[in-house]
C-alpha cells in the first residue's frame, strides 16, 4: 500500500529532481482530454473515435460487413486525419524536441488551435450536426489528437500513454503478485485509468445535461493550461526538459 501510495503522490505530485518534472500530472491532464473529445465524437458524430484509432478499426470491420449504426466513411476520416496529426505531432518532435518544454508547449499549442476550430464548428453548428459539420468536427479534432498522440510518444513517460489503455490494464495484471511480479507501477496505471474515466464520464454528463460543445470546451482549456504550464515550467531549462538520447 506504501508503495501504491507514493507512486500515486509522484505522479501527480512529482518532486523537483524527478526525471520527468511536471510532465507525469501534465499527461494525466491530456489523458482526462482524451475522455473528452471520445465521449463527444462517440455519442454525436456517429459511432466513430477521433482519439482511440484501435476502436476505428475495429469499427471499420463492422461498417464493411454492415452493421448498422456504423460508417465506412466517418472511420476512414477519422483514421486518416489521426495520421496527419501524428504527421505534424512528428514534426513537432523532430523540430523542438530536444527540449521536452518547448516541445509540449508547442504541440499542445498547436492542439489548441485545432480544438479551437472545432469548439467554434460545435457552438455555430445546430445539434443534430448536419454531414459537412460532422466530417468537419471528426477532420479537426481527429487532427488535435494525432498531434498529442506523435508528441507524447516522443516524450515516453512511462505508463503515461494518455490514448492506449489496453497494455496498462494488461500491465496491472501482469506485473502484480498474482501474475508473478512485483505489481510496481500500479498507482501510475490506475491513475491512468481514472483519468480517462473520469474524461469520458464528464464529456457525457455534459452533453446529456448541459450543451454539446461543452466537453470540447473544458478540452480546450486543459490543453490551454497544459501549454502555459509547460513552456513556464521550462523556461529555466532545468534538468527535465533535457530529453534522453
Amino acid at each position: 500500500m506504501h508503495t501504491f501510495l507514493t507512486e500515486v503522490r509522484e505522479t501527480l505530485a512529482p518532486g523537483r529532481t524527478d526525471r520527468f518534472g511536471p510532465l507525469p500530472p501534465l499527461l494525466v491532464a491530456m489523458t482526462v482530454v482524451t475522455g473528452l473529445v471520445d465521449a463527444f465524437s462517440y455519442l454525436l458524430l456517429g459511432h466513430v473515435f477521433v482519439a482511440n484509432m484501435t476502436g476505428n478499426v475495429v469499427f471499420l470491420g463492422f461498417a464493411v460487413a454492415g452493421a448498422p449504426g456504423f460508417s465506412i466513411l466517418a472511420s476512414v476520416v477519422a483514421l486518416v486525419s489521426f495520421g496527419a496529426g501524428s504527421v505534424v505531432g512528428g514534426r513537432v518532435a523532430q523540430r523542438f524536441g530536444h527540449h521536452r518544454g518547448h516541445h509540449v508547449a508547442v504541440a499542445t499549442g498547436t492542439q489548441a488551435l485545432l480544438l479551437a476550430v472545432s469548439v467554434t464548428l460545435g457552438v455555430v453548428g445546430t445539434h443534430p450536426f448536419g454531414s459537412g459539420v460532422r466530417y468537419a468536427l471528426i477532420v479537426f479534432l481527429a487532427l488535435a489528437m494525432g498531434v498529442q498522440n506523435s508528441s507524447v510518444r516522443r516524450l515516453a513517460v512511462p505508463d503515461l500513454t494518455t490514448t492506449v489503455l489496453t497494455l496498462t490494464v494488461t500491465g496491472i495484471g501482469a506485473d502484480s503478485a498474482l501474475g508473478g511480479g512485483k505489481g510496481s507501477k500500479s498507482g501510475r496505471r490506475l491513475i491512468s485509468i481514472a483519468a480517462m474515466f473520469i474524461g469520458a464520464l464528464v464529456g457525457a454528463a455534459l452533453i446529456l445535461h448541459v450543451q454539446v460543445a461543452v466537453p470540447l470546451i473544458f478540452a480546450l482549456a486543459i490543453v490551454v493550461v497544459v501549454a502555459g504550464v509547460s513552456h513556464w515550467s521550462g523556461r529555466s531549462n532545468p534538468a527535465w526538459t533535457r530529453a534522453d538520447d
